[in-house]
């Protein structure tokens, strides 16, 4: 992720953003010097010209790795930020009314715009104490049954619901599969899928797996321009496929993760715009742009019947993965096993292992042969 060197504004920078980076302590130096002459101010001016130029090359061209780096970015916007900034007198719920209160999602009445609305999020927490406690954003089965539970109450007094999906995966811990994660995650998709009310889903960040779909189901799915949207992390796929977390830049590229892959396939209906340079360097212009898809999407699906509305989100649900779904060319190098974990390798080492045979006494012996 993140180098970690702090530079002007506290701004952490990713691996492949050097020379971004030298530009900002260009700057911050020149900033620094007692008494900003005429000449340090040209100076400036032109390196400002120069970092925005470089940042429009940079994620213009961003790889689906890269992507990735962009959407974990320590300073990234949370759920929490665009809770503070953009709802006016929220209140938060809490509880599944079965367990417990799961931090990892937060459930808030509160106001978009004119909209009064039931708002959903997952939350990563910012400092090393928030993260513990939300498992680093990734919820237990009590958090989906929490966001469950207030979606029925939304959906009890007709309001709409707007979901904030930033999520590495559901947490996958042995506690949370004793209470039921997967059946908690299901019952959610089906609920959800019928819900008499309607359904906005955002990601803001991370949208991994059914950790995402546990309240990534509406009748609009949006994403933002550097966040992800896939059925696996790309570390989780290079593992599978290459037993080699490291191969996780060849992962992201075979898993058509990226907003713009995403809206070719179908997938998501909205890319949201970032500032540039990600929504870490604008979080303000970011939210801005968050809340005017919200309001404009709402007024449009209030003002389809709800029999309409349900109806489309099920055809909506049944065309992903269809026959008749648009499918981006191949344009990437298909994924190739190691031959130490190929069929043929796999075949040769079944073959090596010793058969067990009934001898003519009825006693078994071993074939060493």
């Amino acid at each position: 992720m993140a180098n970690g060197t702090m530079k002007n504004n506290g701004l952490q920078y990713l691996p492949f953003e050097n020379r971004i980076a030298q530009i900002d302590r260009k700057i911050t130096d020149l900033r620094e010097q007692a008494g900003i002459t005429d000449n340090n101010a040209s100076r400036i001016r032109l390196l400002q010209q120069d970092l925005t130029a470089e940042l429009k090359r940079l994620y213009s061209n961003l790889t689906p790795w890269q992507v990735v780096q962009v959407s974990r970015h320590p300073q990234r916007p949370l759920f929490r930020d665009y809770l503070n900034l953009m709802i006016k007198d929220y209140r938060e719920l809490h509880g599944d009314r079965c367990f417990g209160d799961d931090p990892a999602i937060v459930t808030a009445f509160g106001q978009i715009g004119r909209e009064k609305v039931l708002i959903i999020g997952q939350e990563k927490g910012r400092d090393i104490k928030e993260k513990i406690a939300c498992n680093f954003g990734c919820p237990n089965p009590e958090g989906y049954r929490k966001a469950l539970a207030k979606m029925k109450l939304a959906e009890k007094f007709g309001l709409p619901v707007v979901t904030f999906i930033d999520t590495p995966g559901a947490y996958p811990g042995i506690g949370a599969e004793e209470r039921g994660q997967a059946q908690a995650i299901a019952v959610n998709l089906r609920e959800m899928s019928r819900l008499r009310v309607p359904i906005i889903c955002i990601v803001i960040g991370e949208g991994g797996s059914g950790g995402a779909l546990g309240i990534g189901v509406g009748d609009r799915m949006a994403i933002l321009q550097y966040a992800y949207y896939s059925v696996i992390s790309p570390e989780g796929c290079a593992g599978i496929l290459w037993h080699d977390g490291t191969q996780a830049d060849k992962a992201a590229q075979a898993l058509c993760l990226t907003a713009p892959e995403l809206k070719e396939l179908g997938i998501v209906d909205t890319i949201i715009p970032e500032a540039l340079g990600g929504a870490h360097r604008n979080l303000h212009d970011t939210v801005y742009n968050v809340e005017q898809y919200i309001t404009r999407t709402l007024r449009d699906l209030k003002r389809m019947k709800i029999e309409n509305l349900l109806e489309n989100r099920y055809k909506k649900i049944l065309a992903i993965g269809g026959s008749d779904q648009k499918v981006i060319k191949s344009r990437i190098e298909k994924p190739k096993i190691p031959k130490r974990l190929s069929v043929e390798a796999q075949l040769r080492d079944i073959e090596k292992i010793p058969i067990e045979k009934e001898s003519t006494a009825g006693t078994p012996t071993r074939d060493n042969d």
